[in-house]
């Protein structure tokens, strides 16, 4: 909950900044970090909401695929979330 109001903290203060100005807000380690941490938890939250709704209407073989497949998705997007994050951060 914490990561979440940040968040929501930090868009109002940048909502009529321009393209650098949020850059350069995320070039900043602490809200480098905190995007971060951010991306890991709303990653995994939906990786365990989606396996709970999977396992609760997927009746067929198909099941245990989704649930992998679902998992594998979500913490690809949490991957590349990351690694552009990162690229932002460190890149010029």
């Amino acid at each position: 909950m914490p990561l979440t109001l940040w968040f929501v903290a930090s868009i109002i203060a940048h909502a009529g900044s321009d393209y650098t100005v949020v850059i350069a807000w995320l070039r900043t380690p602490f809200a480098a970090g905190g995007m971060i941490l951010l991306l890991i938890a709303l990653f995994h939250h939906a990786a365990l909401g989606l396996q709970v709704v999977i396992e609760d209407y997927v009746h067929s073989g198909a099941k245990f695929a989704a649930v992998i497949a679902t998992q594998l998705c979500c913490y690809g997007l949490a991957t590349v979330g990351i690694t552009a994050t990162l690229r932002i951060t460190f890149g010029n």
